[in-house]
């Protein structure tokens, strides 16, 4: 089947890996070095002291690079974003990239980059200008956030002015959902408590990320139950899917569900995902269609 694929959440470090040096200098990175990443470190003799470098390994060396991959591959476009996070261990931000960074990246890439802005509710008047200024001004299509990173459930208060300020400004927010790769709270991933963000703001299109795994089930629920919140199935390979969750997504959500790979590979990940059994007009909507849809692109 020949689809150009949209990958929904591709990360910064997959086009350039050297990005990721200063977030494993914090231990939640480290520790993810060792455990999630330990067999790919180990298979390609990587150090612990430059874990970065297996980023290299799962990606490319620069844009440019990966440009030509996606003319390869078949895929059209991919989403990038700010990757803002929280180091409970430094109690410090982490983020990947600036806007002006990211926006730079649409115009080398001659807009095959979709970009994300994100979301830091410890410093809240802050990032609201930020958003602002990223969709406004650099015409960015989403603002991908990481509540677990903070150790906050998506229906903390403090995640109200991201609603609020999305819901103004007509752009979907991503947020992450499922267990933690990295040693952070896993609670507030439960896929469940995007159910009263959904009835709260009603006109905001929420998109559940990384699969809900393991609270698969709770994750086709919400996409199921609330016409204004999508899913991506980044992070996991295709063939790591549960069957259930692969049903599902065949039958009631085929129209919420978008491809993602997180940085773990544009060939295998779209390859994996037109090997499922599934059909041909699930694999259309889930690989580029309802992507179109979701973020007006």
């Amino acid at each position: 089947m020949d689809v150009q694929a949209i990958d929904t959440m591709c990360r910064g470090f997959y086009v350039e890996p050297e990005l990721a040096k200063p977030l494993f200098e914090v231990r939640e990175f480290k520790t993810l070095a060792k455990s999630t990443f330990g067999g790919v470190m180990a298979k390609h003799d990587i150090p612990e002291d430059e874990a970065w470098r297996v980023f290299g390994v799962l990606g490319n060396e620069s844009l440019e690079e990966t440009v030509d991959e996606m003319d390869e591959v078949g895929v059209e476009k991919i989403f990038l974003d700010q990757l803002v996070q929280w180091s409970r261990d430094a109690k410090q931000a982490l983020t990947l990239l600036s806007v002006e960074e990211l926006a730079e990246m649409v115009d080398r890439s001659d807009g095959r980059v979709v970009p994300g802005v994100g979301y830091n509710p410890h410093r809240i008047p802050e990032s609201l200008e930020r958003i602002e200024r990223a969709v406004e001004d650099h015409d960015f299509k989403y603002i991908w956030f990481h509540p677990m990173t903070f150790g906050l459930e998506p229906t903390d208060e403090k995640c109200y002015p991201l609603y609020a300020k999305a819901n103004e400004l007509d752009v979907p927010v991503s947020f992450q959902t499922g267990q933690s790769a990295e040693p952070l709270p896993s609670e507030p991933g439960h896929p469940m408590y995007a159910d009263e963000v959904a009835m709260d703001f009603p006109d905001l299109t929420l998109v559940l990320t990384h699969t809900g795994w393991p609270w698969t089930e709770e994750w086709c629920s919400m996409l199921w139950r609330h016409p204004n919140v999508y899913g991506n199935i980044g992070a996991y390979y295709p063939s790591f899917l549960p069957d259930s969750q692969v049903e599902f997504i065949d039958g009631r959500i085929r129209d919420k569900v978008m491809w993602a790979t997180n940085g773990l590979g544009l060939k295998r990940c779209k390859e994996e995902f037109l090997e499922l059994d599934v059909r041909d007009e699930t694999k259309r909507a889930v690989l580029r269609e309802n992507a179109l849809e979701v973020f007006d692109i």
